[in-house]
């Protein structure tokens, strides 16, 4: 069962889905259907060519910080040199990031889902300070209810919590130097790294499974489950198997300190009746630590399999996902304005526009988000389809617009061979 959360800008439909959406709407005349077809063909094209661009930029920026990479770099980097790179791509990550309509999660988020109560049963403890810098992004948030199951299935709970359907996680460690004076070795990643991480559906109060240097850490539940067993049994153990050996012993120490006036004598039958008992006391030990680390091992087992399947890619991996979302959403958010604007007959204002598109997603489609108006009419002015007349809006007829976009597309390159004589 999901309930809706505030309206964000995703739209979530496939663009080949939301231009049959378009044309079942008829906002596409039967008439004007070639020209709409070169129409969606021209502009998606344009948007792959521009954010291969981008793509082509982020790798440069991030290549010195990739962990994966199988390329050896031309000359090693100084350090201003990699802070420019650093820099360069957070930048590029967050333009990125905003135009395939990702909000951050700030701070205050991120502290707030750490306090709330985990559906993801394990304690888990993140050292912050082991970072340079960090950043989570999420797309797509919804409220959903689960039932959670406890003592054997004899106690069923309705839980309802905000889950999150794409989360972007961007790392910095700090430096080795860090790690060194704090004599930290053999860590299971590279100081000094940058990671980038995917994942989908992730609920808002298992943010902390996400980090790379999460540990797990036994609830106080589990600490009794096999503290209060295993304090009973030793007291059991003790006295059954060492009750009389121990007596003995004691009797003996306190004759050597001169608090006995008694000499007492210990006998090889009372020694093997020691070793026996403190060789059951050592194996009742081995067994409860054991029961400790299994137990522990399985939680890790259940994050491992929980991160397998959410995790969708990571670092330079991660931006051709987003590359691919960027240009989704840049392309549905361009249609839908064009084509509100081209059947509006005397035009829109902005505001007029933002209320039909949002009105149509809801009413028709059950989608209540947030359309990003002021970004799909920059795209348009961009390319030269939009006309202004007073506060009202208007685009150019699809036969104009294509020549408009094929001509954008004709001079991406400048570059003519001479004429030959």
């Amino acid at each position: 069962m999901t309930d809706p959360k505030p309206r964000g800008r995703f739209i979530p439909f496939r663009k080949s889905d939301l231009i049959a959406m378009c044309r079942d709407a008829g906002l596409v005349p039967n008439k004007a259907e070639t020209h709409f077809h070169d129409f969606h063909r021209l502009l998606g094209a344009l948007l792959h060519f521009e954010y291969h661009q981008l793509l082509e930029s982020l790798k440069d920026a991030y290549a010195p910080f990739n962990p994966d990479a199988d390329t050896r770099p031309l000359k090693p980097l100084d350090r201003e040199a990699l802070l420019t790179h650093q820099k360069s791509f957070v930048q590029q990550m967050n333009t990125l990031l905003d135009a395939a309509n990702f909000e951050p999660i700030t701070d205050a988020d991120l502290k707030e889902a750490l306090a709330e109560e985990s559906l993801f049963k394990i304690r888990l403890a993140v050292d912050f300070d082991d970072f340079e810098e960090v950043l989570f992004f999420r797309r797509g948030e919804h409220l959903q209810q689960e039932t959670l199951v406890s003592f054997a299935g004899l106690k069923k709970t309705p839980m309802t919590f905000t889950n999150y359907d794409r989360v972007v996680v961007y790392i910095k460690f700090k430096e080795e130097s860090y790690f060194k004076a704090a004599g930290r070795k053999d860590l299971p990643y590279q100081p000094g790294a940058t990671l980038i991480k995917l994942f989908q559906n992730v609920p808002k109060a298992d943010l902390e499974m996400l980090f790379p240097n999460s540990e797990v850490r036994m609830k106080t539940i589990d600490k009794l489950i096999i503290g209060i067993p295993a304090a009973v049994s030793g007291v059991v153990v003790v006295v059954s198997k060492l009750g009389a050996s121990l007596a003995l012993v004691g009797g003996l120490v306190a004759f050597w300190l001169g608090l006995r006036d008694t000499a007492v004598e210990i006998n090889q039958k009372h020694l093997v009746a020691l070793g026996l008992g403190m060789g059951a006391l050592g194996g009742f030990l081995f067994k409860q630590i054991s029961k400790f680390k299994n137990r522990k091992l399985r939680f890790m087992k259940a994050l491992s399999e929980n991160l397998y399947f959410k995790n969708l890619d990571n670092n330079a991996g991660v931006f051709h996902h987003l590359i691919d979302a960027a240009e989704e959403e840049e392309f549905k958010e361009a249609l839908l304005a064009y084509l509100f604007l081209s059947q509006s007959g005397n035009g829109l204002t902005r505001r007029q526009l933002d209320e039909a598109v949002e009105s149509w997603l809801e009413k028709d489609w059950d989608c209540a988000i947030d359309f990003e108006v002021a970004d799909a009419l920059a795209k348009l002015a961009r390319w030269g389809l939009l006309q202004h007349r007073g506060d009202r809006l208007e685009v150019l007829p699809l036969a104009e617009a294509n020549a408009k976009l094929d001509h954008t597309w004709d001079h991406f390159f400048t570059y003519h061979q001479p004429p030959t004589s």
